[in-house]
């Protein structure tokens, strides 16, 4: 009993605290990419649940059936070479499952890389989306403004963030909008979203970035489009002008607030050209350089963090090339000696 007792206690442990765990966003999609990611993430789960189901059905028959028992003591079955019909089936479906979940995969990626299809007819609104360390730019070429750490957008619009990186690695991510994409250094990637309901959503950095990760979160409002188009007018009435100065002061700052300007970053560092122009003509080389300069400049205001502290072989000397190194207590003995 006494040995019991722990799994009794973590059994209760998981009752009382799992109801206090939220709700996953990324099934509540508010947007027809998150509701098409959503979908299929359901449909993959049934199919894999469908498949546990057929196997530990099988196994508890098997068990059950062919257990042994008095009736049947010193029964030995009869040697077969195989059941064609049986390994047939053990190989066509999963060939069938694989190619069904590869076929709801591929028509899924496609319908999530491009507009909605209800919204079609619509010209996207186009923000860029940046980051540094550790914050979000989001500048809006179309009306002249940017924002820091929260982003506004129209509902029932189509939207098109093109994103990249001013430091590492970061993968922007509105859970119940769209699925997340990467934003690197050098490059433009695209994601396109659109909401069909208002409202505030939370937004975040889903790859690890470093020691203020867990803090790189911003708010995504989605607001009506007579709210949208007041809220454009008062930042250009009433926000300052981002300068130059101003923006490398952003980015060499750690953690930060929302700020609101009512003008962009992109007329004196413009971002960097897509993957396409990364290639060489033959398209066999990449162009370590691509990007403008003024780009590569801001890039440079906080690289990578280098290591805290250096470990115990970072003081030791390179050994000399010629010098042959021992390879047995022995050969290492007689070494020192030298």
């Amino acid at each position: 009993m006494k040995k019991k007792g722990p799994l009794y206690a973590l059994f209760l442990s998981l009752i009382l605290l799992l109801p206090g765990c939220s709700s996953l966003t990324v099934l509540n999609p508010k947007g027809p990419a998150a509701r098409t990611l959503s979908d299929t993430i359901i449909l993959s789960i049934l199919v894999m649940i469908g498949v546990l189901a057929v196997v530990y059905i099988l196994y508890i028959f098997v068990l059950v059936k062919y257990r042994a028992k008095k009736s049947n003591e010193g029964y030995i079955p009869e040697h077969e070479e195989g059941n064609k019909v049986l390994e047939a089936i053990w190989i066509i479906i999963p060939i069938i499952i694989v190619t069904f979940l590869s076929v709801v995969t591929v028509k899924s990626t496609h319908a999530v890389e491009n507009v909605a299809e209800e919204y079609k007819d619509q010209k996207p609104l186009v923000i860029y989306a940046s980051s540094s360390n550790w914050k979000w730019h989001f500048s809006y070429p179309e009306e002249g403004i940017e924002t820091v750490n929260y982003v506004n957008f129209p509902i029932h619009r189509a939207v098109e963030f093109r994103l990249y990186s001013f430091g590492t690695i970061t993968s922007f991510w509105i859970p119940q909008l769209a699925g997340q994409k990467y934003a690197m250094s050098d490059m433009l990637t695209k994601l396109n979203l659109s909401a069909d309901t208002a409202g505030s959503f939370i937004g975040k950095n889903s790859n690890f970035s470093g020691k203020g990760f867990a803090h790189m979160e911003f708010e995504a409002l989605v607001m009506s489009d007579k709210e949208y188009a007041e809220w454009v007018k008062e930042v250009k009435d009433t926000a300052p002008k981002l300068t130059e100065d101003d923006f490398k002061g952003l980015l060499a700052a750690e953690h930060l607030g929302r700020k609101t300007y009512s003008s962009t970053h992109l007329e004196f560092s413009p971002p960097p050209g897509d993957h396409s122009e990364h290639m060489s003509g033959d398209g066999t080389e990449m162009d370590i350089d691509n990007g403008n300069m003024d780009h590569q400049d801001n890039k440079d205001i906080h690289p990578s963090p280098e290591p805290s502290s250096q470990t115990e072989f970072d003081s030791e000397p390179n050994p000399e090339v010629n010098e042959p190194l021992p390879s047995s207590p022995v050969e290492e003995h007689t070494h020192e000696g030298h």
